[in-house]
């Protein structure tokens, strides 16, 4: 009897076991099912992110060394953060990234993209990274005939051309549904940069661009002008992958530490900081004199950037701020020659003759080698070239006052983008009287760097040399400074 009964039990237990264990599988199977790899995941899996970039000066295109841009350096340093390499894919025009954006296997789509009523209905947008305003750009030679216009009922009868599927053809269509008499072209034939070409050369009268894109032009096509502004302030986004959320998120958060650690306002300052220094008559000299001053002198720019490992077009650009190409230069200071050289520094430098064009670019040269190699260690990446031109204005001593006074109140001392807030206070006596080099005109020193830069990145976009071989298709991913 007590082994039935214990024969029962074992059969009881085991049928129980069995049973248990069929039921909570059967229970877990279909959850097993259903949790599906998220597009975050496959990313960091395959290590590659997919992005389509417009070809233009405010997202993509290849300078002199290599891929650059403000949006392909925001993504660089995001496919950083990843720990994943860039597989670039370019577009023309804003129609082409948004069509391309459809592609399944696109992940991001950066295109200067507005975040606007009607592209939400369609696109997922991420988060946005910069704030625009829509202006109306019209040829500069209509200010002397009354055509010019100043607002939006003065567009009638002009000729006015914008890109299809671009946020300036739907204030377009808007505006034109409101009542008002505007004729104007929409096409898929020309980039918005191209537009502005057209402008320029008055082959239209006017088009519709975002500010960040007619403050980077402006200094390349002179002969137009801002007309008035058409819209309120706008979000520029990045059009994700549809069913994203974890993508989305890891962007948000990543570009919020972005922001908080001062690289978006770095980023911002390398790209966007110069572009106001435009001065239409200088700047129409100074393509002048790319032409009939700078070929006497190219050759000797080349040769002291081979020597010196410093990009001759910087040197030209340092030159022409000191000396507008003119080796007979003299300032009432006693500063003379192509790179402005005092009779002390000239000695130094073992320049006999300051106005021998090739002993005062070599000279100039060599001096901003040395400011460079001042420089603390501690500044980084292009911030070193940045204090080492200010240095070259203002004097490393004063440089260095900046960086302390900078320490002092907050700032970070090895960043170009804090110092060039501290330099002006180098001019108030509650700053300058507890430092160790006294008062310094800082302001210039911050206008000589960034009006530097703005000539050579007219230099840059002027003068072609050899071409770089790039692989557009794909960029291999550099650590983000």
């Amino acid at each position: 009897m007590d082994r039935l009964i214990k024969s029962l039990l074992l059969i009881f237990f085991g049928t129980s076991f069995f049973i248990f264990g069929w039921l909570s599988h059967s229970a877990y199977n279909p959850i097993n099912k259903i949790v599906k790899q998220s597009l975050l995941d496959k990313i960091i899996q395959k290590k590659v992110l997919n992005v389509v970039f417009l070809n233009a000066p405010t997202s993509y295109y290849i300078g002199a060394d290599g891929p650059q841009g403000f949006e392909y350096d925001l993504i660089k340093s995001y496919a950083y953060y990843l720990g994943v390499d860039l597989n670039i894919t370019t577009a023309n025009t804003v129609k082409e990234a948004i069509q391309l954006s459809r592609n399944p296997n696109i992940h991001i789509t950066s295109a200067s993209l507005t975040k606007t009523p009607q592209r939400e209905k369609t696109f997922n947008f991420g988060p946005s990274y910069f704030e625009v305003q829509e202006q109306v750009v019209c040829h500069r030679g209509m200010l002397g005939s009354g055509k010019f216009p100043r607002d939006v009922e003065d567009l009638a009868g002009l000729k006015i051309t914008v890109g299809e599927d671009t946020s300036y053809s739907e204030t377009i269509k808007s505006l034109q549904e409101d009542g008002y008499d505007i004729n104007a072209t929409i096409t898929s034939e020309y980039s918005t940069e191209e537009l502005l070409s057209k402008v320029a050369s008055h082959e239209i009268d006017c088009t519709v661009v975002d500010s960040n894109i007619y403050s980077l032009n402006h200094r390349y096509f002179t002969e137009m002008a801002l007309a008035f502004t058409i819209s309120g302030r706008e979000q520029l986004a990045w059009v994700l992958a549809p069913n994203s959320p974890k993508l989305e998120a890891s962007m948000y958060q990543w570009l919020n530490n972005f922001n908080q650690s001062r690289r978006m306002a770095a980023l911002k300052d390398h790209y966007y900081s110069y572009v106001m220094f435009f001065d239409y008559y200088n700047t129409k000299m100074f393509y002048k004199r790319i032409k009939s001053r700078l070929p006497k002198y190219r050759q000797i720019f080349i040769s002291a950037s081979k020597r010196y490992d410093i990009p001759w077009k910087l040197l030209a650009a340092i030159s022409y701020q000191e000396s507008h190409w003119n080796p007979r230069a003299k300032s009432f200071t006693g500063v003379r020659g192509m790179m402005m050289l005092t009779r002390h520094t000239a000695k130094l430098l073992g320049v006999k003759n300051r106005l021998d064009p090739k002993q005062s670019i070599n000279g100039g040269t060599r001096h901003l080698k040395q400011m460079i190699k001042l420089v603390p260690k501690e500044v980084k990446g292009e911030n070193r070239l940045k204090f080492a031109l200010a240095a070259y204005n203002v004097g490393m001593g004063h440089v260095k006052d900046a960086q302390k006074l900078a320490r002092k109140i907050g700032y970070d001392q090895n960043s170009w983008n804090d110092l060039k807030k501290v330099l002006p206070l180098l001019s108030q006596k509650r700053y300058y009287r507890t430092l160790k080099h006294g008062y310094a005109r800082g302001s210039e020193a911050v206008k000589y760097v960034d009006s530097i830069y703005n000539f050579k990145d007219i230099l840059e976009n002027t003068i072609e040399d050899k071409k770089i071989k790039t692989n557009t298709n794909k960029a291999k991913k550099k650590k983000s400074k």
